[in-house]
């Protein structure tokens, strides 16, 4: 099926040697239709139709193949997908300038000759050049491709012709009934007509009887208003006229008198003129006098300013000679009074003259240090007079660093707002902090209180743990001693006790009230008996988990003391007396471990490979009870793994 995409006419440039160029409307279809190659799927076919000439035809086929060497020869930037959409928009582009007298996109039909093939371009214009968008080579229609056009441009009028047909029908059909309609209507609307205009001409007379009388009486009322009316018109032309004469003779009177008043007016502008001159001529020599004394006032002001401020300098040297008058009154008073005291010292000396006239020589060279000491404080005073110059011009910049100090304290005392503002606002935060340092000290004594708790709890472990090496260290030894015994000796007879099965030579301090040794962490069960000869523990512990052995033989001795501090012994060494009775402090035995360190604990640390939960419980194999008889090797095996 084919898929029309665009059918429009449009002005084309039409290009031939012979003949000039000429503008002509063109239909231009694109369409897309299933290519006879399977690769590809579909081919664009391009169609060039004139409504007026049906022998006018150019086709072009384009598929992908032949896209990609068009597009290499024109150097295009799409896929053939967008290709024909890309096309579409040149075309619109043309139709929408073609109408204007210099289009910017033209579409140009150039040939050779009438049945060669031609070149369709999509010109656009601009100052520079002409740009060709896109030029496609058409061939002109064979006879069949004419053939198929015509069949198919016969096949769509017939279509039309019958579209056309229908509508008529359906159009005939529709006016008929119209028409029907508008009949009856129209009768209808008749006879309702006849019944107006016989109405309307009864009315029509009696209001044109009605009328005729309202018209008489009208009239005869107007010709009285009309003669009333020129009475009265005639009265006021009497009247206007007689005030016209008047207002006339009153006008001349005033025109007279405003002619006398005219030519003095004239005589008093001349003699106005006349002053206005003088009195320019002494305006211009006023102004001259004006910008003179304008200088004068500028220099004037000058001279003040320059007066000014030498008065304000005069002013600063009175006050600053006044100060120096206050200051010599007070040195001249200074001096009064030490003239009068040296006048009250030179009478007390007159005085003391008659009586003193031995030591005058002395009092002379006193008088002389005196007057030394009078020079040198007039040499003072003024050197102090200096001094308070000088004071004074610092006290003149104290005042002005005073002004300075005054500002930056105001601004100091917005910094110190600010930073009070702040201060409250961190001892607010500081004091929640505290709080929640206080709460967090709290968890962290709680914390050194269970970590101490927990330290205690590991050194007692450890010393659980250290007797527990020390049992298994001497066990080891006791295991190693007996199996190199037994080696060395022949096998003897073991024989059972008629008594059955007794306790092994553990301490009492070690086993709890079921018969288990408790420092282990876990109990198990010691039912055995040894002979004197072979002193070998019942429990012993290697590398693993091991059952407990019961070793039996003819002649029963005494139990063997279980004593862990003192396995570095060897069972030579033990004395019956030792072996028969439990080691005690209480006794005043050998002493052993404390029954502290054999106490069983819950939060005790269980020992890596030593009896788990499933050898523990396991069953100690049980010996031959016949007395007297001799056990086989495979029993002894049984009884010393390993």
């Amino acid at each position: 099926m084919t898929e029309l995409l665009f059918n429009k006419r449009l002005q084309v440039l039409v290009k031939n040697k012979d003949t000039d160029e000429r503008r002509s409307v063109i239909r231009i279809s694109i369409e897309l239709q299933p290519s006879s190659n399977p690769v590809h799927r579909k081919d664009l076919v391009v169609r060039l139709t004139d409504d007026s000439d049906f022998y006018f035809l150019y086709n072009l086929v384009i598929s992908e193949e032949d896209f990609q060497s068009l597009k290499v020869q024109q150097g295009l930037l799409i896929d053939f997908t967008s290709f024909p959409q890309k096309f579409i928009d040149l075309l619109e582009q043309c139709i929408s300038e073609q109408d204007k007298e210099n289009p910017r996109f033209l579409l140009q039909l150039s040939s050779a000759f009438d049945h060669s093939p031609s070149n369709l371009n999509i010109v656009e214009t601009n100052a520079f050049k002409h740009l060709t968008h896109l030029s496609l080579k058409l061939l002109p229609g064979s006879d069949t491709d004419i053939k198929k056009y015509l069949a198919t441009c016969l096949s769509t009028v017939k279509e039309e012709k019958q579209q056309l047909e229908q509508k008529l029908r359906k159009t005939e059909e529709d006016l008929t009934r119209q028409l029907n309609y508008a009949q009856q209507t129209l009768s209808e609307k008749s006879r309702e007509l006849d019944k107006l205009r016989s109405e309307w001409t009864s009315q029509t007379t009696s209001l044109s009887s009605r009328h005729m009388q309202d018209l008489t009486a009208e009239r005869e009322k107007a010709l009285e208003i009309q003669a009333r009316l020129q009475q009265q018109n005639e009265q006021l032309r009497q009247e206007l006229e007689s005030s016209h004469h008047r207002s006339t003779q009153q006008l001349q009177s005033k025109v007279s008198e405003l002619e006398t008043a005219n030519r003095e007016l004239i005589d008093k502008k001349y003699k106005s003129d006349s002053t206005i001159r003088d009195l320019k001529a002494k305006l211009a020599s006023l102004e001259e006098e004006c910008q003179r004394s304008k200088q004068q006032v500028l220099s004037l002001r000058r001279e003040n300013s320059t007066l000014d401020t030498e008065c304000h300098e005069k002013e600063r040297l009175v006050n600053q000679l006044q100060t120096r008058v206050a200051v010599f009154e007070q040195e001249i008073k200074d001096k009064e009074q030490l003239v009068l005291r040296t006048k009250e010292v030179l009478e007390a000396t007159q005085q003391q003259k008659n009586s003193v006239e031995g030591n005058v020589e002395s009092k002379q060279l006193q008088i002389s240090k005196l007057e030394a000491t009078v020079r040198s404080l007039s040499e003072e005073l003024i050197k102090a007079n200096g001094i308070i110059k000088k004071l004074q011009g610092d006290l003149k910049t104290l005042i002005g660093k005073i002004k300075v100090k005054n500002t930056v304290t105001v601004s100091q005392e917005k910094i110190l707002q600010e930073t009070t503002e702040k201060l409250q606002r961190e001892q607010r935060e500081l004091q929640d902090t505290q709080q929640q340092l206080r709460q967090k000290e709290e968890e962290v004594m709680k914390l050194k209180e269970q970590l101490e708790a927990t330290v205690q709890k590991l050194d007692e472990s450890r010393e659980v743990l250290k007797t527990n090496e020390n049992v298994i260290t001497w066990l080891n030894k006791q295991l190693n001693e007996n199996q190199f015994s037994r080696k060395q000796e022949t096998f003897g007879m073991f024989e059972t006790p008629a008594a059955g099965l007794r306790t092994g030579s553990v301490p009492h301090n070690m086993l709890d009230s079921k018969g288990f040794p408790s420092s282990l962490g876990q109990g198990f069960p010691i039912t055995s008996t040894i002979n004197s000869k072979y002193p070998l523990p019942l429990s012993c512990v290697s590398s693993g988990p091991r059952s407990v052995l019961s070793a039996h033989n003819q002649t029963s001795g005494p139990k063997v003391q279980f004593n862990p501090m003192s396995a570095k012994h060897s069972a030579a060494d033990v004395s019956p007396t030792a072996l028969s009775q439990p080691s005690n402090k209480e006794n005043g035995g050998p002493v052993g471990l404390d029954s502290k360190y054999f106490e069983r604990r819950d939060d005790s640390i269980p020992l890596r490979g030593l009896l788990p939960s499933m050898h523990l419980n396991r069953e100690v194999p049980k010996p031959l009870n016949t007395a007297g008889a001799k056990p086989t090797a495979s029993a002894a095996s049984a009884y010393f793994p390993g």
